[in-house]
């Protein structure tokens, strides 16, 4: 029977979900501690430590949907809906996708609302702007497309991510882009026979790392072996864009399983080695 091949650590068909991790939150207590302890220990222990936390039910991103929106639509413009803007961003919508839901708002709830919530969200996603510039310059230096946003494996990424198919024929090959300082965390293709991946460098400069071992830069040309069931985990350098090609190497009972990001401090210490 054939076997789809689903490409890049973004596309595999199954995978085991990483444990289901608990919000910390401390602004109630922080603000309202002495004044209103109640309130304080409902904001930070069941609001966010028990709703929030529960994304086996609903995803962050989908909840930072729902809750941008309720917000909005309620004429709520203050420090909340920064924050709950600034946490939508960091769950993975995207300054496109961010000015069509306060667009589509605005036919609903009003439009003055939604010219009162744009003006937040242009702060809270300024950065991207000047990101806009760069990425078309990017795409200028390959002759592969970015591809979309990968909102649907972005809880598996620090930064934003991009995926392009490029052929689905014999094999299937995709072309993944990384912002800077973009990514994936560490994970295992995990196979009883065969499986893995292989990466080739494309534009840009990245890196690829493998548990217990030093990270190796990619550069465009390089190629990347990735045998099955080896922790590692790969994403772009600090100081620009990156792009590789990602292939799935056929096995048999293959699945992706996510494990715990790559943190700054790892990050950065071979950034620092580098230089």
């Amino acid at each position: 029977m054939n076997k789809i091949l689903l490409i890049s650590v973004f596309s595999i068909l199954t995978f085991n979900v990483m444990a289901q991790e608990k919000i910390v939150q401390t602004a109630g207590r922080t603000q309202l501690g002495e004044f209103a302890p109640k309130f304080a220990e409902l904001n930070d222990d069941v609001l966010f430590g028990e709703v929030w936390s529960r994304t086996d039910k609903l995803g962050l991103r989908d909840r930072s949907l729902v809750t941008v929106t309720s917000l909005i639509s309620q004429g709520i413009t203050d420090n909340s809906l920064v924050f709950h803007l600034q946490s939508a961003k960091k769950n993975g919508i995207t300054r496109t996708e961010i000015a069509e839901i306060i667009t589509h708002i605005g036919f609903y709830a009003g439009w003055p609302k939604a010219w009162a919530a744009f003006n937040l969200a242009k702060g809270v996603w300024a950065e991207d702007a000047a990101g806009e510039d760069a990425k078309a310059a990017f795409q200028r230096e390959m002759i592969f497309p970015i591809g979309e946003p990968n909102t649907a494996y972005a809880k598996y990424f620090i930064g934003n991510s991009y995926l392009a198919p490029v052929s689905r024929e014999q094999v299937g090959v995709s072309n993944v882009t990384f912002e800077p300082r973009c990514r994936n965390n560490w994970h295992i293709h995990r196979a009883t026979s065969g499986g893995g991946q292989m990466l080739i460098g494309v534009a840009g400069r990245g890196w690829y790392q493998e548990e217990g071992k030093p990270a190796v830069e990619i550069l465009p040309g390089t190629v990347i072996h990735i045998p099955a069931n080896v922790k590692h985990w790969h994403g772009a350098a600090a100081d620009g864009w990156f792009a590789h090609l990602a292939f799935e190497v056929p096995g048999e009972n293959t699945s992706n399983e996510w494990l715990e990001p790559v943190t700054d401090e790892e990050y950065d210490k071979l950034e620092s080695d580098k230089r």
